[in-house]
């Protein structure tokens, strides 16, 4: 971890929806590059401080604050924590995200809001907190995960797939906003990564109707996810703004 220390250069980066699957993997590896890091929770999670035990133990000192990122007032709360507690945040990795996969034939209003206001108004929530500091700080890095089924939609998610497509909307728009000011703004859209979520899919399904979609047959590593945000993090990334990166095994190629 030594080696990578200086990498971070002691920066703070705040992950949505780190305690889980993906979202711990980047919070681990940023760490582990130097950056001091901070997740949020859902108001549901009452496992957070056994979380965060675990992980000291382990050797990561990471931050846990509650934050709903549906809510507008939740997420002005939980950055002025992490204000008061470890400092202005320098990289902002909007992870959190839901899926209430339906036909929409069957999809109701409940299920399309409760999709679209974690996956994208998220987005807003999150972002509007912290991005002024970044422009007057005149450094900052913004990192949007979205996922191969905002480029190519997906059976079942409409309300995923157009909110997650709309990530990139985002993406791009704020990008031009503050791109003069040393902040960059990207998007990364996963395919389907091994994570405990997609590692709970029956063998044969796995097998027969999603490894056969992708090129190099096999999932993503969520590491190999987390090592592209610490690159997009990094000051080598800085003429690299308003991008979708695709990491999907050639599932999806753009």
């Amino acid at each position: 971890m030594a080696a990578g220390k200086s990498s971070g250069h002691g920066r703070v980066a705040l992950v949505t929806g780190g305690m889980g699957g993906l979202g711990e993997t980047i919070a681990t590896k940023m760490v582990d590059a130097g950056y001091r890091v901070v997740v949020t929770y859902s108001p549901g999670n009452t496992k957070h401080r056994e979380w965060v035990a675990g992980m000291k133990d382990n050797g990561y000192e990471i931050t846990a604050v509650q934050c709903d990122v549906a809510d507008m007032d939740s997420c002005a709360r939980a950055v002025a924590e992490v204000q008061n507690k470890v400092g202005a945040v320098d990289i902002l990795v909007n992870n959190a995200g839901i899926t209430r996969d339906m036909t929409f034939k069957k999809m109701d209003k409940v299920n399309w809001d409760a999709v679209m206001r974690t996956n994208l108004d998220s987005l807003f929530n999150m972002t509007k907190q912290v991005v002024d500091g970044m422009v007057e700080r005149s450094w900052g890095r913004v990192i949007n995960v979205s996922s191969v089924n905002g480029s190519k939609g997906a059976f079942g998610q409409t309300n995923y797939s157009a909110a997650k497509a709309g990530v990139h909307g985002f993406t791009k728009a704020l990008a031009l906003e503050v791109a003069r000011k040393n902040v960059t703004v990207n998007t990364i859209s996963p395919g389907y990564i091994g994570t405990k979520m997609v590692t709970a899919i029956p063998e044969e399904i796995l097998n027969t109707k999603i490894l056969p979609q992708i090129p190099v047959g096999r999932l993503g590593k969520p590491e190999e996810v987390a090592g592209l945000i610490i690159y997009l993090a990094s000051e080598e990334a800085a003429f690299l703004t308003g991008a979708n990166i695709a990491i999907n095994g050639g599932q999806h190629m753009q």
